[in-house]
């Protein structure tokens, strides 16, 4: 399938943990519901539900754009309830790279960094993630090797539907990280935990890291190899970068330094079979699906078969204005939002922004100052995704809004980044030649020569190359905080803060509040301090 995760299968799979009936037969099936027996007798009952399990990251519900699968009281969009879009804005829209126009209190406290734990948009990103935990879990409670066998699978079926449950144990721990980054301390349920009235415990943000590295390095095996998967499912080089990307992070989620494990992993990625696309731009353009040896899991969209107001969609959307000629070069002829632009830090840190010597610098119209946060022109564009193909048409979508274009959760250039950095911090197992050498492999591709090349590198240089290359897909804030210079007033970028030139803020804002409602439900959270 070219796309798996447009096959999006409605699958209605009520469980009901106890009952009270006055009924005199008590055995009774519900007469227009499926049921866990029937679903999960046959393989494509199984893929049926592991489509779910991807589903809920890439669209709000099955039922269509309008209705969320998520429902937080104050929310009445429910594109703003979808993964990306909400993990995104949690991820940029706090940073120097993006800044928003709407003039919505929520979402302007993001830059501002004054948010609270109300904010119901904070709430959206933490109640996504765990939906989609709640839907591996109850996979995976399905597929347990004792009810495989119960269900009389022979073994080569038996085998592929191993290999679902090690997916969805990955999406699984690919959410527990997101919460790990985002909260640190969020609720933690697995299958093993009871079906109902059941009152999640807390974990510690380090068990939560040693659990999300224990669940990857005891799945791996299970996977399909590097590129054999389906597209848009996860694989070993899936497991191998999600690893390579906590052991970077481990001082800030544990305290403890991971680097040499960061270059292991980073490494198997690397020597996996992926390839650095020649073409920057196409990486993010609607045909990103076909031919490209560098992404290693997207999340797919399809503005035809499956539509959501959040994904790529908004970040295409929300980038563009209302000139005409501008949304139609960029596949979007019904119009942009008018909403996120970037501040100059992130053009800045190219030199020549034009794009005439670093390709990656795709950037629109617009002011490189902004004296006014809502002022749309304030700010300049950020055109890197782009709803037409990389042979110029633009993609079948029914109200020339919705967007088909695939969004890299992990692509190889990552890889060489963490690669670098791991070694210039000191890890063991690679070679400063080698990291040097991965880092000019991003700069030829961008510069189309050697002339970017640099003969030396600092963990500085990491840092603007990481910005140059990997700018507005979801790694900035991360970033800032494994350096330093997310809070605290050593690094200002405009409006942080809430200041024109910055100014500096309190370094719990590292953290997110758990939501309030979710710390008057559930007498085992404790807030994250200072919320």
């Amino acid at each position: 399938m070219k796309k798996y995760c447009r096959l999006y299968i409605t699958v209605l799979i009520p469980f009901f943990a106890a009952f009270t009936a006055c009924h005199k037969d008590l055995d009774l099936q519900p007469l227009n519901a499926n049921t866990s027996e029937k679903q999960y007798s046959t393989l494509e009952g199984y893929k049926q539900v592991l489509a779910k399990v991807y589903g809920s990251y890439s669209l709000v519900s099955s039922a269509g754009v309008g209705v969320s699968d998520v429902n937080i009281p104050g929310i009445s969009d429910a594109g703003t309830t979808d993964f990306l879009r909400s993990w995104w804005n949690l991820q940029e829209l706090t940073t120097d790279e993006a800044i928003c126009a709407w003039n919505d209190p929520l979402v302007l406290s993001w830059h501002n960094l004054n948010w609270t734990s109300g904010n119901v948009f904070i709430n959206a990103a933490y109640a996504r993630s765990l939906f989609q935990i709640t839907v591996a879990n109850e996979f995976i409670r399905e597929s347990t090797d004792e009810k495989i066998a119960a269900r009389g699978y022979k073994e080569n079926d038996a085998s592929t539907i191993r290999r679902f449950r090690a997916e969805a144990r990955f999406l699984r721990a690919f959410q527990y990280w997101v919460l790990m980054d985002l909260f640190g301390n969020p609720p933690f349920v697995t299958e093993a935990d009871p079906i109902g009235k059941y009152i999640p415990k807390q974990i510690q943000r380090a068990d939560l890291f040693n659990y999300v590295e224990a669940e990857l390095l005891a799945i791996q095996n299970d996977l399909s190899e590097p590129r054999q998967n389906e597209y848009a499912r996860a694989d070993r080089g899936a497991a191998w970068a999600l690893l390579a990307r906590i052991y970077l992070n481990a001082k800030v989620y544990t305290g403890t330094e991971r680097f040499s494990d960061a270059i292991t992993w980073s490494k198997k990625v690397l020597d996996g079979g992926y390839a650095l696309k020649t073409d920057f731009k196409t990486l993010f353009m609607s045909d990103n699906h076909q031919n490209n040896p560098e992404i290693i899991l997207p999340i797919a969209y399809d503005a035809t078969n499956s539509q959501n107001y959040g994904g790529t969609t908004f970040l295409v959307c929300s980038a563009h204005g209302t000139n005409p000629q501008d949304n139609q070069e960029f596949g979007i002829p019904s119009g942009g939002w008018l909403g996120n632009r970037s501040t100059k830090n992130l053009p800045l840190v190219f030199g020549d922004y034009s794009g005439n010597t670093d390709k990656r610098a795709l950037f629109g119209p617009g002011n490189l100052e902004i004296n006014d946060v809502v002022v749309f022109n304030d700010g300049l564009g950020v055109y890197k995704f782009n709803n037409i193909t990389s042979t110029g048409t633009i993609p079948p979508s029914p109200n020339g809004v919705l967007c088909s274009i695939d969004f890299p959760l992990f692509r190889l250039a990552e890889m060489h980044l963490v690669y670098a950095e791991s070694v210039l911090r000191g890890g063991t197992g690679g070679t400063q030649a080698q990291a040097l050498n991965y880092f000019n492999d991003l700069r030829r591709r961008a510069y189309g020569n050697n002339n970017g090349n640099l003969t030396t590198i600092t963990v500085t240089d990491i840092l603007n190359e990481r910005m140059r290359e990997l700018y507005w897909e979801g790694f900035r804030r991360t970033d800032l905080i494994r350096y330093g210079m997310f809070t605290g007033s050593n690094y200002l970028w405009p409006w942080k803060g809430g200041a024109k030139n910055g100014t500096g803020v309190s370094d719990h804002l590292a953290l997110f509040p758990l939501p309030a409602a979710e710390i008057i439900a559930n007498p085992n959270l404790v807030q994250n301090k200072d919320y």
